[in-house]
């Protein structure tokens, strides 16, 4: 069983900053956080948080609908968005190109303080509450 270091509270800008340089070190010019979170569960489990038909939901817009490509194949056309998207924004992580009017997701807005706190027990081996 292993121990978290407690580390006070933080504010939510702290943990955003330390999240990110953490989730910034396990993906690439390949790899969005969307697909990395998916592939390994981790942080927020990325596009594999919805089921098939929320899935479909958030990114027709994006990627369009198709009966014959499988949920690995229309996740890797999602990936190539996000990382398009990426570029377009100007930004390094998926969770800071911000998603307005369509769904697919609203980046650091998406998550609470509380579920912030839990990423960074799991992700950065901080006990904290975000503030």
């Amino acid at each position: 069983m292993s121990t978290l270091d407690s580390a006070g509270p933080w504010s939510r800008e702290e943990a955003v900053a330390r999240l990110r340089a953490a989730l910034l070190a396990v993906t690439d010019d390949e790899h969005s956080m969307c697909q990395v979170a998916a592939q390994h569960g981790i942080f927020c489990y990325g596009f594999r948080r919805w089921n098939a038909s929320e899935f479909d939901r958030r990114w027709k817009f994006a990627i369009g609908r198709s009966t014959h490509l499988t949920r690995p194949q229309m996740e890797e056309f999602a990936n190539l968005w996000q990382l398009a998207e990426q570029i377009r924004q100007g930004v390094s992580l998926a969770c800071d190109a911000k998603t307005t009017g369509h769904g697919t997701c609203r980046g650091w807005d998406e998550f609470s303080n509380a579920e912030l706190s839990r990423f960074c027990a799991d992700i950065l081996g901080k006990s904290v509450e975000v503030v």
